[in-house]
């Protein structure tokens, strides 16, 4: 029992820090600890507002981009009504030009067939930090849809249709002289 106390003595007085390690070299591992922690709660903070940010620029895109999909009779007629969005996690997204210009790629489906949308646009208005949390206007200067139509195997058919809300002009005429020119005077 003797030899009981004393080695539960010894061993438990070896275990105590302040006794073995000098107070400065706590103080240091300490703020060293709490450094590295702050770094790393920053970059993962700010990872986390780059993909939430990511989101919000799809969310906007790609809803601009159904609504334009919505008053096409093309697509409607190739896969039905209603066509939906697919799931975000199977879409790509490129942003450029200090998040200015965006090109996406989002699967839809409708009760025809399904497809995927690609689009390029961008983004009307001033950056500041005010539009992070505030939903932007997206100007779509290119739209694609690639949709596939199942059917037996002669009747499967793969459409690509331009969806654009620049159509030319119907009556073109050809240029002729323009007013401006015939007034210039000669030089001599």
């Amino acid at each position: 029992m003797l030899g009981r106390r004393f080695f539960f003595r010894k061993s438990s007085a070896s275990q105590l820090p302040s006794i073995t390690r000098p107070l400065d070299e706590e103080k240091s591992s300490s703020f060293g600890r709490k450094a590295v922690s702050f770094l790393l709660i920053t970059v993962t903070g700010g990872v986390a507002l780059s993909a939430l940010d990511d989101l919000a620029i799809y969310r906007g895109c790609s809803s601009k981009a159904m609504e334009k999909a919505s008053k096409n009779q093309a697509i409607k007629d190739a896969i039905g009504e209603p066509v939906v969005k697919g799931p975000w996690y199977n879409a790509s997204l490129a942003v450029a030009h200090k998040r200015q210009s965006v090109s996406c790629t989002f699967p839809v489906s409708g009760p025809h067939g399904n497809g995927v949308f690609q689009l390029k646009a961008v983004r009307n208005g001033d950056d500041n930090w005010f539009s992070y949390f505030l939903p932007r206007d997206w100007e779509i200067l290119i739209m694609e849809a690639f949709l596939h139509i199942p059917g037996n195997e002669e009747k499967q058919q793969t459409l690509r249709i331009s969806v654009s809300d620049n159509h030319p002009p119907s009556d073109c005429t050809a240029c002729t002289t323009c007013p401006q020119e015939s007034q210039k005077p000669e030089n001599k």
